[in-house]
């Protein structure tokens, strides 16, 4: 083999060996592109669900804030209102009191009054004894009522009238002129009560006022009557 047959064949695997090399290199190139695009992909997949998770609880800070912003306007809203129900159903009872001592002071309806009252508790009761309690003030009146009282009850319930003992103890007086005192009064009514002292009958006016309101309160309306007594 002459020199330029040797040449020739070192060209040939110089240019081999330079094509392997490209050829190697361009492997290199595409394959550490590849991988650049996977990792940025990868990158801007993770900072997009950054992004996604930071909306997201900023967005239920705010619903939270809303949802507390709104439960205490309710409750000032429902505090307000229970207030102004308050004050209407407070200045409904005062004004109804004073209608109960109204009606005590009317004699004979007052003594009507009574007669029904004490017969509605007999028949509650029920007992062949009982203790009744009173006003001073109405002592006299329950007195003069008391037989009639006892036969009308005893026919409704169809037994024999019962015995009635007047209690020593009164019920409060009617309430003062000072419609600020604390002290306890009675705007009228009685209260019966078994002999042995286990069942009590409270069918005082106050009492029976008590029963109304709490009956009514959802429906309290200053325009609206209050019925006091139904018998």
């Amino acid at each position: 083999m002459n020199d330029a047959d040797v040449s020739k064949q070192i060209q040939q695997m110089v240019r081999f060996i330079r094509q392997e090399a490209e050829e190697k290199a361009n492997e290199i190139s595409v394959s550490a592109e590849e991988e650049f695009n996977i990792e940025k992909l990868q990158l801007v997949e993770a900072e997009k669900k950054k992004v996604r998770q930071e909306y997201e609880r900023k967005a239920k800070q705010v619903e939270v804030r809303k949802k507390i912003e709104y439960s205490m306007q309710l409750n000032a809203s429902r505090i307000k209102f229970l207030q102004a129900q308050d004050e209407v159903v407070t200045s409904m009872k005062e004004s109804t009191s004073k209608e109960l001592l109204r009606i005590s002071k009317d004699n004979k309806a007052y003594k009507n009054l009574l007669k029904a009252l004490i017969v509605q508790s007999l028949l509650r009761l029920g007992e062949k004894s009982v203790l009744l309690r009173c006003r001073e003030t109405d002592r006299k009146i329950v007195e003069s009522i008391l037989d009639d009282t006892k036969r009308e009850y005893a026919q409704k319930a169809k037994v024999e009238a019962p015995k009635v003992t007047i209690d020593g103890v009164y019920l409060p007086p009617p309430q003062s002129g000072n419609v600020d005192s604390h002290e306890p009064f009675c705007s009228g009514g009685v209260v019966l009560a078994s002999a042995d002292g286990k069942i009590v009958c409270e069918n005082t006016l106050d009492a029976r006022l008590d029963v109304v309101f709490r009956q009514k309160l959802p429906e309290a309306n200053p325009e609206a009557p209050v019925r006091l007594i139904n018998i």
